[in-house]
């Protein structure tokens, strides 16, 4: 199932490239939000899933953020976990009003979720699921890529002198040489084994975001301190989700927040990781239409129901 685009265009004037799938009346809608210099390819297998299962198939949105993929680039300002939070709320204003959600969030698109938490807290009275999938609270500035603490420390401090160097970039200098970006990504983003094709469409996926967006979320990344707003999340069915090899967003980053959160279900993949609805696409795909089902469930009889059974009753 391909799905329905559209552009989206929020306050600011930015476009958004919005993929809608599954039925337009189901109970429930999906959002699903990608990671740093990725697109809502990401989601794709997953979001087929989700939006085609025989009785049970959820109305599913996914787009590209702001400066990645098919959206329109962004100035450094709106290079902020702040301005895309704001733009998951306009978009979910407009394209899914009502009833209940589940949100699903990838690597920096987990981290959009507590953004959306912090600034947006009235939004998740209709929140009936969340899946957070490799990603963090707060705290990147401290990882090391899973190498020696000196060496670690080095190699991002290169890594951050080179993406500030992009971003000073008119359009994507890395496009029309993705190839060469299969090696590193394929020892960054994953774990002990990889699909070929996932590892071209990563590569791709990556090299087409724009140089602002690559610098600026760089920063905004190290900047992510979120932890105080996931007691907005408390209550509500989660599913924290993480790859046992992830260097990016290592477990121990979904272990404090499922430690924060009281009833949250951790599960950890050995073997895989950072990459999870790639590498791991049928479980991550299961563990959020569990998320559906309970929402489903939990979802009040609609309006016209209870009106028709009144009048029968009389």
């Amino acid at each position: 199932m391909s799905g329905r685009a559209e552009v989206f265009r929020v306050s600011d004037g930015t476009e958004l490239h919005v993929v809608s799938q599954g039925p337009a009346d189901a109970e429930v809608t999906v959002v699903l939000l990608h990671g740093w210099t990725l697109t809502s390819d990401t989601w794709r297998w997953v979001a087929g899933e989700l939006a085609s299962r025989d009785g049970a198939g959820a109305r599913v949105l996914r787009y590209d953020i702001r400066g990645h993929g098919r959206s329109t680039p962004t100035g450094a300002e709106g290079a902020t976990l702040d301005r895309i939070a704001d733009d998951a709320a306009e978009l979910i204003a407009a394209l899914a009003p009502e009833g209940p959600l589940v949100l699903a969030g990838h690597s920096m698109g987990g981290m959009t979720i507590m953004a959306l938490a912090d600034r947006h807290p009235e939004l998740f009275t209709r929140v009936a699921g969340v899946a957070l999938v490799n990603t963090s609270s707060g705290g990147l500035r401290g990882i090391t890529l899973g190498l020696p603490g000196v060496l670690g420390r080095a190699v991002l401090a290169v890594e951050r002198r080179v993406t500030r160097r992009i971003g000073r970039s008119r359009r994507p200098v890395l496009a029309p040489r993705s190839k060469p970006l299969r090696p590193a990504l394929r020892w960054l983003l994953f774990g002990d084994r990889v699909e070929r094709g996932d590892l071209v469409d990563a590569a791709r996926q990556v090299a087409c975001c724009h140089p602002v967006a690559l610098a600026g979320f760089r920063v905004a990344l190290d900047e992510h301190e979120r932890w105080h707003a996931l007691k907005v999340l408390r209550g509500r069915p989660v599913v924290v989700l993480a790859g046992g090899m992830d260097r990016l967003t290592p477990p121990s980053h979904s272990r404090v927040i499922a430690d924060a959160l009281p009833g949250a279900e951790l599960v950890v993949y050995g073997g895989a990781g950072h990459m999870l609805p790639f590498e791991r696409a049928i479980e991550v795909t299961e563990r959020i239409a569990g998320l559906v089902r309970h929402a489903a469930a939990s979802a009040p009889a609609s309006t016209g129901v209870v009106e028709d059974e009144q009048k029968s009753a009389g």
